[in-house]
């Protein structure tokens, strides 16, 4: 079997998405922003039941693969949460420690190296200079708008490469 073949992939993002950020949002509120906080709190998010269902569901019919902008020295936070809330095991892509390219720049890069190999049924994600570019590369995108909007995290995102 040729992984061209295999089940298809539903990507999701983790903050916002499927982690509610709103606790940790202070940290980024002001200046310096305080990204140690920011990442060290992330254990304690509540998970948001929406986006908790998409990804059960979605892992009926696909391979579900978290994309996150979280930088990689979280991943065993990030794997920690993820299946404390009985979340699909999947792949986790996430940022390099020190890249600060803005999201749509970094999560393109991944969904175009996926889509080489797997078909991508679907991105979900909260960011919406993200989903705007996926929508343009030709990615079907679900816009995940079940998270109260922080403009200190779409600053961050978009800005400062840092989420």
């Amino acid at each position: 079997m040729t992984e061209r073949s295999r089940r298809p992939i539903a990507v999701f993002d983790i903050d916002n998405t499927l982690a509610d950020t709103a606790h940790r949002q202070r940290f980024l509120e002001r200046g310096p922003r305080d990204w140690d906080a920011f990442f060290a709190a992330a254990p304690h998010d509540p998970p948001i039941a929406e986006g908790i269902a998409l990804a059960v569901a979605a892992a009926e019919e696909s391979e579900v693969v978290y994309l996150t902008g979280r930088p990689e020295r979280c991943r065993r936070d990030t794997l920690d949460w993820l299946a404390a809330h009985g979340l699909p095991e999947g792949r986790v892509h996430m940022r390099r420690n020190a890249d600060r390219r803005p999201a749509r720049h970094t999560k393109l890069e991944v969904l175009g190296r996926l889509a080489e190999r797997r078909e991508v049924r679907v991105l979900v994600d909260d960011d919406d200079m993200v989903c705007d570019a996926a929508e343009r590369a030709g990615f079907t995108v679900v816009r995940a708008r079940w998270a109260d909007r922080s403009a200190a995290l779409e600053q961050a995102q978009e800005g400062e490469g840092r989420s």
